[in-house]
């Protein structure tokens, strides 16, 4: 999704890829020129590597809501953009809604996916999503579903349960962007790369995730120096968690409740749900990141994005807190919710920033 500027762009982080031993790459029509640029770079390579090219794992996404027949359109389109005559994977691409859900396992998406199926155009089918935790457990509740792509993050691990549920039933599981969306871990603040001393945020964030067993990471590259960190995992061997990593990250607990003190959010949810709308665990976590990890920009940066990304993120920000208080007696820490929802906005609220995609 982020390789678009050429098709050459593209080439040189998929032969990084390939390098660096991934052999699932993930692409969307959503994503500008991204899938039409990946399709020159995967002709080139089956030209001259067919073995190698054969190895690979495809997998593209669809948006929810068009009719049968455009979606049928839509996915000979992706076939043909990316020259494959079988999709290994199609993801509903954004199941964040129940009316997304509802099209996927009883409208049109539904037909649209038992047709791929029953013709062969793609190998089997599942779902990504930004939506409810509730949401997701009907979504995979369902039984329409072989994988599903979820936002599961060191930072943000409460998705972890659903996930490993899935995994036990045997669907694969794929994290979405645990770099970017997980905290713009490339570019750590000082605080945090000595909270997670002597290893990168970023390659404790990937360690972390693959010792939970999740089946395929989002590394996003941009260029092919991107991918430095996904060539060290394949050369390093042994277990993803050493004990020298639990240890780091045992530190890095800590460092971020020292600096929290009493005011630091557990994410347990009790105090939903707010009569206002309020997304209160999410807006104290991204409180939680800049004061206990010194995050300020990725919380800001994720802050300003609240209802400007529709479906894809937050509707909410902390403003709307009516000061109610009926989120108080639910609290187990005792938390006072509306002042930390008000100093959360007086640290984030900023001018607000371009999504890459939306």
């Amino acid at each position: 999704m982020r390789a678009t500027g050429s098709a050459a762009q593209m080439a040189a982080v998929l032969d990084a890829a390939l390098a660096a031993g991934i052999n699932h790459v993930e692409t969307a029509p959503a994503y500008g020129q991204a899938e039409q640029h990946l399709g020159t770079a995967l002709r080139a390579l089956h030209q001259r590597d067919p073995a190698l090219h054969g190895q690979l794992v495809i997998t593209s996404k669809l948006l929810p809501g068009a009719d049968l027949e455009d979606s049928r359109q839509q996915l000979r389109a992706i076939l043909q953009r990316l020259d494959l005559p079988q999709l290994h994977n199609l993801a509903v691409h954004g199941v964040n809604r129940p009316e997304h859900l509802a099209w996927a396992t009883r409208g049109a998406g539904a037909e649209l996916l038992a047709w791929a199926l029953g013709e062969g155009l793609v190998g089997q089918v599942g779902f990504s999503s930004h939506g409810s935790n509730a949401l997701i457990e009907q979504a995979l509740a369902s039984g329409r579903f072989s994988f599903c792509s979820l936002h599961l993050h060191l930072f943000d691990p409460t998705r972890l349960p659903i996930a490993r549920a899935a995994l036990a039933e045997g669907l694969g599981v794929l994290a979405i962007s645990p770099a970017d969306k997980g905290g713009r871990l490339y570019a750590p603040p000082p605080e945090l790369q000595a909270d997670c001393a002597p290893f990168e945020p970023l390659d404790l964030a990937y360690r972390f995730l693959l010792d939970q067993g999740i089946s395929s990471l989002t590394l996003g590259a941009e260029q092919p120096a991107d991918l430095a960190l996904a060539q060290s995992l394949l050369t390093g061997g042994g277990p993803w968690l050493s004990p020298a990593h639990h240890e780091a990250l045992a530190r890095l607990a800590a460092a971020g409740s020292a600096r929290l003190g009493s005011e630091a959010c557990g994410q347990c949810r009790a105090c939903l749900p707010c009569p206002e709308q309020v997304p209160i665990p999410e807006l104290l976590r991204l409180r939680n990141l800049a004061v206990g990890h010194g995050m300020q920009a990725f919380a800001e940066e994720r802050y300003n994005l609240i209802g400007r990304a529709g479906h894809w993120w937050e509707e909410r920000n902390a403003s709307a807190c009516s000061h109610c208080g009926d989120c108080l007696p639910r609290c187990p820490h005792q938390l006072p919710i509306p002042a930390l929802l008000a100093d959360t906005h007086r640290r984030l609220a900023a001018a607000p920033r371009r999504r890459l995609w939306g």
